[in-house]
Parts: C-alpha cells; structure tokens; sequence
C-alpha cells in the first residue's frame, strides 16, 4: 500500500513529516510527490523535503490515498493542474483523501467539497464554505473518503483516521 504526501515550497513541517513519518510506522510506504518544479522543497522553516516522484509521474492506481499538508505550500500546489486532477480522480476512486490546514485550497481547486462535510485552518472556512462545503470546527472530520483537520495540534486524530481507513474500518 503507497500514499502521497504531496510538497511544494512553504509547506507545514508537522504537516508533512507526522503523517509521512506515521503511516511508515503502520507498514504503509509514502512517497513525497512534488510539482515537479524543483527536486526539493523548503518549508516555511526552510527544512528540506526531497521530491521522491513528480506529480507529472504520478498514477492513481499505484496510490492507496494522498495527504495534503497545510502551510502556504496548498496555494502553490493548487496551481497544477496535475495536482487537482490527481486529488479529484484519488477522490472519485474512493481512495482516502486527507488535508489539514490550508489544504482545503486544494480540495476547493480540485472540485471535490461541494455537499462534503470538511474542516480546515479556520482563516479559509469563507473559501471552504462557498465551495460547497459543509464546515465543521472539529479535529478531524471524515465524510466517506475525505479526511479533514485543522491544525498541526490535530495531527494525532487526523492520522488515526488515515490509518482506519486505509486498514479498512471506514
């Protein structure tokens, strides 16, 4: 079983390396997959993150799910197309699909929040809601195949329910 974890430049650093680091510890492999742009990305606090695949390299069904991390590293991601179409078409496959933080920009990018309960960082709620979202202020909220949490301060609930759903106890 294989999960992305998606970067680009200004990602959260908790946001990246919990869930990265997490999922390995239950026998699930990630992969960081980046734009492509670069081969490593800095987060907001210059730590590096190495891309291990290109997004433009990426195939849906070599993935059991994705994780997008929070920080700025969302509004960068949610410029290529090949992000939004990845993260659509993991989504309509019912795969998992986790974001935390401003990740909701890339669910809102990629189409999928429309009738959806979600969470996000609270200074996007606006964007989440006029995309259709139903917004709960909750540490993690799962509707079907869709993860969603707040902040780094969630990353513990946030992975629980990655790992549940990925060992199949949706």
């Amino acid at each position: 079983m294989k999960v992305a974890v998606l970067v680009e430049d200004y990602y959260q650093v908790l946001e990246v390396w919990y869930p990265y680091l997490r999922l390995r510890e239950e026998g699930i492999q990630t992969v960081l997959v980046g734009t492509g742009r670069q081969e490593e990305y800095k987060s907001k606090d210059g730590y590096p993150a190495k891309q291990e695949l290109s997004i433009k390299n990426a195939k849906t069904s070599d993935f059991a799910g994705v994780v997008i991390p929070g920080g700025y590293a969302p509004d960068l991601l949610r410029r290529y197309p090949e992000v939004n179409k990845f993260v659509r078409d993991i989504y309509n496959e019912g795969k998992c699909v986790a974001a935390i933080c401003h990740a909701g920009w890339v669910l809102i990018s990629a189409g999928i929040l429309k009738g959806k309960k979600a969470t996000s960082f609270f200074a996007i709620k606006d964007d989440m809601i006029s995309a259709g979202a139903k917004f709960l202020d909750k540490e993690v909220v799962v509707d079907g195949n869709l993860i969603t949490s707040r902040h780094p301060y969630d990353l513990p609930a946030f992975c629980r329910e990655i790992i549940k759903f990925l060992q199949g106890e949706k």
